[in-house]
């Protein structure tokens, strides 16, 4: 070891450990002591450790390193380090040293002794700061402790992405012990089925560098074949230390659990979601199919691919389920986004027969939904036909969910659910969600059911009350029509006659009773019958309308209007009276139309007002229209503007008046009318004997 390093010109600066370890940044002062405990050599570290130059301190005693001993203490340090380097061959020490400028350090020391070739002994001892050691011991101290207790998966590979090292929290992840790691890649042990996209991500952390933060990543072990992870990883590239090689450290997470939740969590979100869609969706009307319908709509494609709703046809609603005896069903409503045959399964059937036994039956028998496998088994025990139940096989249809749709006690029908293969089986908290729709569309299907039975009566009863083909007289042709407003609207009290009366006159008769459902039809019923009555007993128009308003207030009748149109062929005049109602338009032969407004009372039943008529004359050809607001008011629109429509729809060739009355009622009222809504057309014929100039279209007289 040569002792003549005494200037800075081939310095090559403080020796350190191996780049890219811990130790890296720790100075390392390497000097030798001689047989004389004196300083024989001196590193480039020990100069900036102990700040003496390399030729201030070669030759002088080693003491000058160390401050003076205290009386007693025996000898000094560097004597100590010698004579232990010499007798055990090796120490290690931690001893208070000196700087140049006086101060004192805790200093660690590494010593042992070396024989020359010539035979002489040197101590060579290694200094470093304590300190600086004291950090990499603790450094060192976290690692130990975090790859021995950390439950993050810690792990390094080779540039071969190998496993080198990783811990037991990893090793316990897959489900392989530590050693059985070594010297395999990767690949062999996190199997993943995205097409490679995982290694690749690895590979780019290991030859360009790159760093990989919390990616997710979906996989299966050999030590765990049958459970499925979620990983959260995180990858950097390694620094070659010395003449190692590079490669990629990991941080691995097992996130599994987690991910569940948060898929749970967001699939519980969604299934409340589609119920409160749903709640506000199903409803909306009082009519079956529709309410079948909007169940089908809330969902198809959100919740299933396929979906049909079927009402129970029972014979008695009273009877308790029999499950020996089939089911019926009638199917209202159906849906699905799969290609053929699903559609022609779902829709190309509308009576429906469950054998015995069937999962229907059991479905019924427990009340509440079940989900069923579609399989061999449960096509021949569901469908009867065998054609049928080779097209449920082959609809694509993996699982089927069927829910009762009880209300009030009683089964309604079935509502049934069906995935196909692309989509997740159905779970216990889809049952829950699937019973929870049944269950709303249940109680609305049975409100429409119960509300179509009221309606039938109402209307049944409106139209045993209304004439079915009322008479005119030689003399007046009449057409009328009689329309209930849409399924989703309750029955008016629309009501229209025509009454023959002595002398060939004819009394035209239209009212509406304010209401609907079974009070409006028979309170239209009673105005009718006594209307009619009157009419044979009472000459004076506006004296019958007084009558008939005494009798509506005696019978509760609040509201309604009333048109009473009182002609005589011989004398080609007619007297109106009006309680309220629309007033009537005559159409003559050159197609002009006039509306008959000059007498206007108040309606049935509010009683304190007396009426007039009015007295017109109505010339040969002409044609009477009279209707009720149903034809003419609409939403939004003004009742002037609808009867203005009927105007110009009268002035256009009316043809028969059969004819006429469709093409009006085709024209003027759209596809599902909100109201009732009644027209009648009376043509005015030829009366022989008439005098000349009768009915020529004088001006109209009125009387009390």
């Amino acid at each position: 070891m040569p002792s003549d390093r005494l200037g800075d010109a081939d310095d090559p600066g403080p020796i350190r450990s191996e780049p890219g370890s811990l130790l890296e940044h720790v100075v390392v002062a390497v000097f030798g002591i001689d047989d004389e405990d004196r300083v024989c050599y001196w590193g480039p570290g020990a100069r900036n450790l102990f700040g003496h130059e390399a030729g201030s301190v070669l030759t002088r005693p080693a003491a000058v390193l160390f401050p003076e001993p205290a009386p007693g203490e025996g000898p000094g340090g560097a004597a100590h380090l010698a004579e232990r380097a010499r007798t055990l061959g090796y120490w290690r020490v931690r001893l208070p040293a000196l700087h140049r400028d006086g101060s004192v350090f805790d200093c660690g020391f590494r010593v042992f002794p070396m024989t020359g070739a010539t035979g002489a002994s040197v101590v060579i001892g290694l200094a470093s700061r304590g300190d600086e050691l004291d950090r990499v011991k603790t450094n060192l101290s976290f690692l130990d402790a975090l790859f021995e207790t950390c439950p993050i998966g810690l792990v390094m590979l080779d540039e071969e992405l190998r496993y080198v090292h990783l811990n037991q929290a990893l090793a316990d992840m897959d489900g392989v012990p530590p050693d059985e790691h070594l010297g395999r890649r990767m690949a062999d042990i996190m199997i993943t089925a995205d097409g490679g996209e995982y290694q690749r991500m690895l590979r780019s952390v290991a030859d360009e560098g790159r760093t990989v933060i919390g990616a997710l990543v979906g996989l299966r072990t050999p030590g765990r074949p049958d459970r499925d992870q979620v990983r959260s990883v995180s990858f950097f590239p390694l620094t070659g230390a010395g003449d190692t090689r590079r490669g990629v450290g990991g941080l691995l997470l097992d996130v599994t659990d987690r991910e569940r939740a948060i898929l749970e969590a967001t699939a519980a979100r969604q299934r409340l979601a589609l119920l409160d869609r749903a709640a506000a969706g199903i409803g909306t009307t009082l009519d079956l199919n529709t309410t079948a319908r909007e169940l089908v709509d809330a969902v198809v494609p959100e919740f299933c691919d396929a979906s049909v709703v079927e009402l129970v046809e029972w014979m008695d609603e009273t009877e308790a389920f029999d499950p020996a005896l089939p089911v019926a069903t009638r199917r209202i409503a159906s849906g699905t986004t799969l290609p053929e045959p699903a559609v022609q399964l779902v829709s190309g059937l509308e009576e429906v027969t469950y054998p015995p036994g069937s999962h229907t039956h059991q479905m019924l028998s427990t009340g509440r939904p079940l989900c069923f496998t579609v399989d061999q088994d449960f096509a021949t025990r569901t469908v009867v036909h065998q054609q049928r139940a080779q097209l449920l096989l082959d609809s694509g249809l993996t699982c089927i969910l069927m829910a009762p749709l009880i209300a009030r006690g009683t089964v309604q029908g079935i509502a049934m659910f069906g995935r196909s293969g692309a989509r997740p089986a159905f779970a216990e908290a889809d049952l829950g969600l699937a019973g929870e729709l049944a269950s709303r569309a249940a109680l609305c299907l049975d409100n429409a059911r119960l509300y179509g039975k009221v309606r039938d009566i109402a209307l049944t009863l409106q139209r045993a009350l209304l004439p079915s083909a009322p008479a005119a007289g030689p003399y007046v042709d009449i057409s009328h029509r009689y329309l209930p407003g849409s399924r989703g609207t309750e029955v008016g009290g629309d009501w229209y006659d025509a009454i023959t009366l002595p002398d060939d006159r004819v009394a035209l008769v239209v009212g509406d009773v304010m209401g609907h459902g079974v009070p409006a039809a028979a309170a239209m019923g009673r105005l009718r019958i006594t209307a009619k009555t009157l009419a044979r007993h009472t000459a004076e128009p506006a004296a019958l309308v007084e009558e008939l308003d005494a009798c509506a207030q005696e019978a509760g009748i609040e509201w309604a209007t009333f048109l009473y149109l009182l002609y005589d062929p011989h004398t080609g005049r007619a007297t109106i009276a009006n309680a309220g109602h629309p007033p009537p338009l005559v159409r003559h032969r050159d197609g002009t139309v006039h509306a008959v407004d000059d007498v206007l009372g108040v309606p049935l039943g509010v009683g304190g007002v007396p009426y007039r008529s009015i007295e017109v004359e109505i010339p040969e050809g002409a044609t009477v229209a009279l209707y009720t607001d149903g034809l003419v008011e609409a939403r939004g629109q003004d009742i002037d503007t609808g009867i203005d429509a009927l105007r110009d729809q009268l002035r256009a060739p009316l043809g028969s008046l059969e004819e006429g009355a469709d093409r009006i009622l085709a024209n003027l009222l759209p596809d599902a009318a909100t109201d009732d809504t009644v027209l009648v057309l009376a043509r005015i014929g030829a009366v022989p004997g008439r005098p000349p100039g009768a009915g020529t279209g004088s001006p109209p007289r009125a009387s009390s």
